[in-house]
């Protein structure tokens, strides 16, 4: 029998529980084990968990640099904790899955030594995209459009209106590239967290296919369904069980 995952009551952004349920499937390594036959924990309980697997990534090398800067990364992470259960600011860049502005919200990922990506990625080949993009995050982009806007230079205005289309016709914050880009840099069987819409999931690979973990409550009686495909840009995707075999519990359209 695998370890327990968990679901959440209310639907939300939950970070805190993208990567507890990736602590708790990786328990053998992590050590992290919920009390047995507990049925509901409370994110404070939940956060209490995290809290201690944070300490426990103390490092082993005791220079002194090593250690002020372990204990700088536990302050920050200890003030950003509370966050976990609400949601994270965190800014993606278009210029790859990992590329993230980096923030104190990041520390506990890297902490915990679990990867975060996103698949918003301008294309490669639409050098338009590209050039009106470049390496800015979200916000950058956003405050460009703005500037672009009021601009007396047609050039810069035209810039503008191209990163503005880019993010109206990539709204969904998953592009092909960005998927394609996904799938090439994920290892089989890792577990990463994946950010979305404001939504963290816990993601794995399992033979070349990108898996979500269903943690919405109304799948909690479904015991088929454990894993959701993520195979396209347009939502179209199918259930699975912990084997990661096709689910007949039900269609997406019951979803």
């Amino acid at each position: 029998e695998g370890p327990p995952g968990g679901t959440q009551s209310e639907n939300g952004p939950c970070p805190l529980l993208a990567i507890m349920n990736i602590l708790l499937l990786q328990w053998k390594a992590s050590g992290v084990k919920l009390p047995p036959q507990k049925e509901v924990i409370t994110a404070e309980e939940l956060m209490a968990h995290l809290g201690n697997c944070i300490l426990a990534t103390q490092p082993r090398d005791t220079s002194e640099g090593l250690q002020l800067n372990f204990q700088q990364n536990i302050s920050d992470t200890m003030t950003v904790l509370p966050k976990l259960s609400t949601g994270l600011d965190v800014n993606v860049r278009f210029t790859g899955v990992t590329d993230f502005e980096y923030t104190p919200e990041c520390i506990v990922f890297d902490l915990l030594n679990i990867p975060l990506y996103h698949g918003w990625l301008v294309d490669p080949q639409s050098p338009e995209q590209v050039r009106a993009v470049g390496k800015l995050s979200y916000n950058q982009l956003v405050e460009k459009i703005i500037t672009c806007k009021q601009a007396s230079d047609s050039s810069l205005v035209s810039e503008g209106l191209v990163a503005e289309q880019f993010l109206e016709s990539t709204a969904s914050q998953l592009t092909f590239h960005g998927l394609c880009e996904l799938t090439a840099r994920a290892r089989e069987g890792e577990l990463r967290v994946f950010f979305r819409n404001n939504h963290f999931s816990t993601m794995t690979k399992h033979k070349g296919h990108l898996y979500l973990l269903v943690t919405d409550q109304g799948f909690l009686q479904e015991e088929g369904v454990v894993w959701e495909s993520l195979h396209s840009v347009d939502g179209d995707s199918c259930f699975c069980d912990t084997e990661f075999h096709l689910s007949h519990a039900l269609g997406k359209e019951g979803a």
